[in-house]
C-alpha cells in the first residue's frame, strides 16, 4: 500500500511537491482555496486579455529544468521560452534611460556615457555575482540543513564572508558605481524578492548576474503556463486536487499531525503533510501551538504591492516588456515603505506588457498592461488609506507615462481595470501581513536560521513555499519543493517507484 500524503495548497511550490512526491511513489492529495492552482503565480483572463496576477519574470530556466526532469518531463515538451533582451528599460525621473541589456557594447556605451569608469565596475559587479551566485546555489540554496553546526560549519564560514553576507546591497554596490543612479539601477532587482537595497545581503549581486548572463526568459502563454503544465503532469501522476478546499484546522496527537480538516468539515488523514499557504498563516491559523505562531509574528516581513490590471483597446508601443520607472530620493522611497509601511511620497513601479513577446496576450491592436507599485505591508499602527493610496498610485503612472513616453489618453482607452492590495493579498491569498513575498531575507531569515521546512515538533509536518528554506522567487520556490521532497525521502525512509518495482521483481524471480 501506498504512502499518503497531504499538500495544503497550490501554489507552485505545493504542485511541484506533489508532483516530485507521487514519482516517488506516493498517494497525493492536494487541498487548495481557491478555484484553481497557481497561488501567487495565478492569471486573470478577461475580453481577450491575460495577465500574470504575481511573478512575470522566468529566471533560472536550469532550475525549472531540474523540476520537469524529477517529475519524468522534458521542460521544452511544455514551454515555449522567449529570451527578453534588453531584459528591461529603466527610466530615472531625471530623464536618463538605461537599457540593461546582455549586449555587453551596448552596455559599455551607456554605461560610460553616466560615469566614465562604469563600465569596468559593471564588469567586476557581474564576475562577483556570478561568484555569489554558484557558491549561494552550490553551499546555501540548494541543499538541507539538519542543525545549525552544519550551517555555521568550518566549511561553510568562509563562504558565509565570501558572500558578503554581513554587507548591504546598496552599500557594496558603491564599490563598482560612483553614480547613484547606476547604484539604483544594479540595486532594485531586490525588490522581487520584496526587499530593500539597503537592508539586503551583498550576496544579492547574484541576481542581475542571472538576469544578464543566463538571461530573463518569457513563456509563451504567461507564466501560468508552468503552473499548467505542471499541474497536468502531476494529475498524470496521480495527484488527486481538491479545490474550493480552504484548510480550516490540522489535527495533532502528540508530536504528529494526524489529518487535515478544511472548511465544508471533510477530513483528510494521511501519512505526512506538506504546508504550502504561508508558512506564518499555517502557524497562526491552522497549528495549535501560538507561541510559535507569536515568534514569527515579530519576524520581518517582505514589502506589499498595488496592482493594476489594465485591460487597454489600444496598443502603446512605446512601452516594452519590461519597464521600471524610478522615483524621488532612491533611499527615502524604501524607508518609507518598510520602516514606514505606506506609499512613497515619489512612488516607483514597474510595467509588465507581455504582448510584446507573446501576442496571444491582448485582442489584436490592444494591449494587456500590469503595473506593479511597491507599497508598505499592512500595519493596523499606521492607519493607511488604502482608497488614497490606490489613487495616488494611479496618477503617478499617468504622470510618468505622459512626462517621458508622451503617451496622453491612457485613461481614455483602459476599457476596464482590475485592481490588488495589500489586503487582496491578505484575503485571496493567506498572506500574512499581505507581505506579497513571505517572510523577508536577512542574515537572520536565511538557511538554517530560517524557518525550516519541518515543524520541529509534528515530524511528519513539512513545508514548501517562499517563507521557508530557502526562501522567495518562483525559481527559489522550486528547490523548495526538490529540498522538502528529498528530507521527506530521507526522514521516513520510503523508496521511490523503480525501487518499489524492482524489489518486487526481485520477489518474483
Amino acid at each position: 500500500m501506498k504512502p499518503t500524503a497531504v499538500v495544503i495548497g497550490a501554489g507552485i511550490g505545493g504542485v511541484a511537491t506533489a508532483a516530485r512526491l507521487a514519482k516517488n511513489g506516493y498517494d497525493v492529495t492536494v487541498l487548495e482555496k481557491n478555484s484553481q492552482a497557481g497561488g501567487r503565480c495565478n492569471q486573470i483572463v478577461k475580453d481577450g486579455h491575460r495577465f500574470d496576477i504575481g511573478p512575470t519574470l522566468f529566471l533560472m530556466p536550469e532550475v525549472w529544468e531540474e523540476t520537469y526532469a524529477a517529475m519524468g518531463e522534458k521542460m521544452s515538451d511544455h514551454m515555449d521560452l522567449r529570451r527578453i533582451d534588453p531584459t528591461y528599460k529603466v527610466h530615472f525621473d531625471d530623464g536618463l534611460q538605461l537599457e540593461l541589456t546582455s549586449d555587453i557594447g551596448k552596455m559599455q556605451t551607456q554605461l560610460e556615457r553616466v560615469e566614465k569608469t562604469a563600465f569596468t565596475g559593471f564588469l567586476g559587479y557581474i564576475a562577483e555575482g556570478s561568484k555569489h551566485y554558484k557558491i549561494s546555489l552550490e553551499k546555501f540554496v540548494g541543499r538541507n540543513f539538519y542543525n545549525i553546526f552544519e550551517y555555521f560549519s568550518l566549511a561553510n564560514l568562509p563562504l558565509i564572508f565570501q558572500l558578503k553576507a554581513l554587507g548591504k546591497h546598496y552599500t557594496n554596490t558603491g564599490r563598482f558605481f560612483k553614480d547613484e543612479r547606476l547604484k539604483a539601477a544594479f540595486t532594485f532587482q531586490n525588490m522581487y524578492l520584496g526587499l530593500s537595497p539597503y537592508d539586503a545581503p551583498a550576496t544579492y549581486s547574484l541576481l542581475q548576474y542571472t538576469e544578464l548572463a543566463e538571461g530573463v526568459w518569457y513563456p509563451i502563454g504567461g507564466m501560468y503556463k508552468g503552473i499548467q503544465t505542471m499541474t497536468e503532469i502531476a494529475e498524470k501522476l496521480g495527484v488527486k486536487f481538491v479545490y474550493n478546499a480552504p484548510a480550516k484546522k490540522i489535527n495533532v496527537e502528540k508530536n504528529k499531525v494526524k489529518s487535515v480538516t478544511v472548511e465544508d468539515g471533510r477530513d483528510f488523514p494521511a501519512d505526512i503533510f506538506v504546508g504550502n499557504a504561508d508558512l506564518p498563516y499555517i502557524y497562526d491559523q491552522l497549528l495549535p501551538d501560538k507561541a510559535a505562531a507569536k515568534k514569527l509574528d515579530e519576524k520581518l516581513y517582505t514589502c506589499s504591492t498595488i496592482m493594476f490590471y489594465w485591460g487597454v483597446d489600444k496598443e502603446y508601443s512605446q512601452i516594452a516588456h519590461h519597464n521600471i520607472f524610478l522615483g524621488g530620493d532612491y533611499k527615502s522611497s524604501f524607508d518609507e515603505i518598510f520602516n514606514d509601511h505606506t506609499l512613497p511620497g515619489k512612488p516607483s513601479f514597474y510595467i509588465h506588457a507581455p504582448a510584446r513577446t507573446d501576442a496571444s496576450a491582448a485582442p489584436k491592436g490592444q494591449d494587456t498592461l500590469y503595473v506593479l507599485v511597491p507599497v508598505g505591508h499592512l500595519d493596523e499602527s499606521k492607519g493607511q488609506d488604502w482608497d488614497a493610496m490606490v489613487n495616488r498610485a494611479r496618477e503617478t503612472v499617468f504622470a510618468r507615462l505622459e512626462k517621458e513616453m508622451g503617451i496622453t489618453d491612457l485613461k481614455e482607452h483602459i476599457k476596464f481595470e482590475i485592481i490588488n492590495t495589500p489586503k487582496t493579498w491578505k484575503e485571496q491569498f493567506n498572506l500574512v501581513k499581505g507581505a506579497a513575498f513571505g517572510l523577508s531575507h536577512n542574515f537572520w531569515q536565511v538557511g538554517f536560521l530560517r524557518p525550516q521546512n519541518r515543524h520541529a515538533k509534528y515530524k511528519n509536518m513539512y513545508f514548501a513555499g517562499a517563507s521557508t528554506h530557502p526562501g522567495t522567487g518562483l525559481p527559489i520556490v522550486l528547490l523548495s519543493a526538490r529540498l522538502t521532497t528529498e528530507r521527506i525521502m530521507k526522514e521516513m525512509g520510503t523508496i521511490s517507484v523503480q525501487n518499489m518495482k524492482n524489489a518486487v521483481l526481485a520477489a518474483t524471480d
